[in-house]
């Protein structure tokens, strides 16, 4: 039986998604309803799309009956993630002539990693590439050529994008495969505690890149838990991709395997099995909600309060904070993985990982289990099972009944604590979200003189000049959609983290990110309405009283009315240049973009 909150949550999404959501099915079942899409093509249109192919594929493809898959891929060599990608075409192509049907690569999509832009200008480009990754995998299917989709991406905006590009084709049975982490490397903790060393002077930048490289050394994901790996558990436990899969490293012979396996399940799809279903169809109230509880039960990455709720939307579901809010408040946190314990995914993974993880939770009423997913109509409780090589081939087995370190990974009646350390804070400074999972109950509560600063930058730049003394509220504004594409703020997380540590109480207020890495400094993030858009946080000034309260859910600039409706009479701050590193070119999407706690969109934001 399902917990009684989170029937009534999912319930009260499915009543204020009724229309929207009866609409995009209907849309759906349209667009599906005649059969294999290039059936339609003309003789031209046809030629077009296989005239690269081998004979027999395109003999294949000219009779309209053969199963064709389409591949879109966020294949690049530099980004460590998505490095593995390179031979999965290969591999898929080869299995699909095996089963008799065809793999073309449909399209790319583009990956930027926020690792790699963090603190410069190109992050600003990081979110909307979310909804650039949409609109590529749109362009990507619109040739009309498939019957099924695979779709290869792992990393921050890249799953998210590739999620609702897919949802513009719901009616297309379709596949998510991972390409899992890299092994575990220099401890997180260490990494940390260099990076707070360099802050204050005590680490040579040597130091720091060595440590750096030390963590960050191969391919595969990053293992500490952010928006990579948060992906990854969010598209297995929303029955988007094979059970067991998210967490299988580049290197073992299980991925290919499973690469394999899962070519099979998507041409069974395509191919009129019974139980098939289109991606739409997944996607339902039932799953996002799942989505949800597993982002909580295992602290996941702040950015899906953004995500899950464009990706909601774009399946014609309104999913909101509140929404996120609540089920926080019922769902224990069973998982401790870096930034909020010192394990790695790998740790995760030999614990018992997504196996033990799907299985603890629908056992104690945690999650729905009559959703249909990428194996067909049976429920998600197929997910507790484990996969495991049988020759050259992956099967399924029973998963493990107990936990393999339960510093680690926990049942869910055995938390690390009672919720999900995500809550929405409210007050008369807007509506933001706090992540308190990493944050010890004693620094959750913050009343202290506001210290208002226009970037990160100049928040490190006070810092290093030893003008951060005492307890403060760092303000940091103009860090909204609207006013610069909302970049990660991770420069701020050594010198807050090392003020704390000296026994000050810190806190951070913004209409920016702070993401997956969200850590041990409370941090009141995606503040709506954000500065640019005329949100009281441009009305705050150096010394003002500010209260983050993530106890009580409160946020407030404690200035009186009088004196703040004086200042909102004065010319408003100007907002940060956003020129150079191609950032002029994404001047509309900051135009249009929609608000933070509408998920941030581009794509439909009208």
């Amino acid at each position: 039986m399902v917990q009684s909150i989170i029937q009534d949550v999912t319930r009260r999404i499915e009543e204020r998604s009724r229309d929207s959501r009866a609409s995009y099915l209907e849309k759906m079942e349209i667009a599906g309803r005649s059969g294999p899409a290039r059936g339609h093509l003309s003789c031209g249109n046809l030629a077009h799309g296989f005239a690269a192919c081998v004979d027999a594929e395109k003999d294949a493809l000219a009779s309209a009956t053969t199963t064709n898959i389409g591949i879109v891929t966020a294949y690049n060599d530099m980004l460590s993630a998505h490095v593995p990608y390179k031979d999965y075409p290969d591999q898929i192509k080869a299995e699909a002539r095996r089963l008799g049907a065809v793999a073309q690569i449909a399209g790319a999509v583009p990956a930027m990693c926020d690792g790699v832009t963090q603190g410069q200008p190109g992050m600003e480009l990081s979110l909307f590439s979310r909804d650039v990754i949409a609109m590529a995998t749109a362009i990507a299917l619109s040739h009309n050529m498939f019957d099924g989709a695979m779709y290869l991406g792992i990393c921050d905006k890249i799953v998210p994008g590739l999620l609702i590009g897919a949802l513009a084709f719901g009616h297309v049975p379709g596949i998510f495969v991972p390409a899992g982490p890299m092994p575990s490397g220099l401890p997180n903790k260490e990494k940390a505690a260099v990076r707070q060393r360099y802050a204050v002077g005590d680490a040579t930048k040597e130091e720091l890149l060595a440590a750096e490289s030390a963590s960050y050394h191969s391919a595969g994901t990053c293992t500490f838990y952010g928006t990579a790996n948060s992906n990854q558990m969010l598209m297995e436990i929303m029955g988007l991709q094979l059970p067991g899969s998210s967490f299988v490293g580049p290197n073992d012979p299980l991925r290919p395997a499973l690469t394999r396996r899962a070519v099979q399940q998507v041409a069974g799809l395509a191919g009129g099995d019974s139980k098939g279903v289109p991606i739409g169809n997944i996607v339902s109230e039932k799953a996002i909600v799942n989505g949800v509880i597993g982002l909580l039960a295992t602290g996941g990455s702040t950015n899906h309060t953004l995500h899950l709720i464009a990706i909601a939307r774009a399946a014609g579901i309104q999913l909101n904070w509140d929404d996120m809010s609540d089920l926080s408040d019922a769902i224990p946190l069973i998982s401790r993985v870096y930034p909020n314990g010192l394990a790695d995914v790998n740790h995760f993974h030999d614990a018992g990982g997504m196996t033990y993880l799907i299985s603890t939770l629908l056992e104690h009423g945690y999650l729905h289990d009559d959703v249909v997913t990428i194996l067909g109509d049976g429920g998600l409780h197929s997910f507790g099972q484990k996969p495991e090589l049988d020759g050259d081939e992956a099967v399924w087995t029973d998963g493990v009944s107990a936990s393999g370190d339960d510093m680690v990974l926990r049942p869910a009646d055995k938390p690390f604590q009672k919720d999900g350390g995500l809550r929405v804070l409210k007050g008369n400074l807007g509506t933001c979200v706090i992540k308190t999972s990493a944050v010890k109950p004693e620094h959750r509560v913050v009343k202290a003189p506001a210290r208002v600063f226009d970037s990160q930058h100049d928040l490190v730049d006070a810092f290093e000049a030893g003008d951060l003394t005492s307890d403060m509220v760092a303000v940091v504004r103009f860090q909204g959609p609207a006013a610069n594409g909302m970049p990660e703020l991770h420069k701020l997380t050594p010198p807050l983290g090392v003020m704390q540590d000296r026994g000050l109480k810190v806190a951070l207020v913004t209409d920016g990110r702070m993401s997956g890495a969200s850590g041990k400094v409370p941090a009141a993030i995606h503040l709506t309405p954000e500065t640019l858009h005329g949100g009281a946080i441009g009305l705050v000034r150096d010394g003002d009283m500010v209260e983050v309260d993530a106890a009580a859910g409160r946020l407030e600039l404690l200035v009186a009315e009088d004196i703040l409706a004086a200042r909102r009479k004065e010319e408003p701050a100007k907002a940060p240049d956003t020129f150079g590193m191609g950032r002029e070119l994404f001047a509309p999407m900051r135009a249009m973009v929609g608000k933070s706690d509408e998920g941030a969109p581009f794509v439909g934001a009208g």
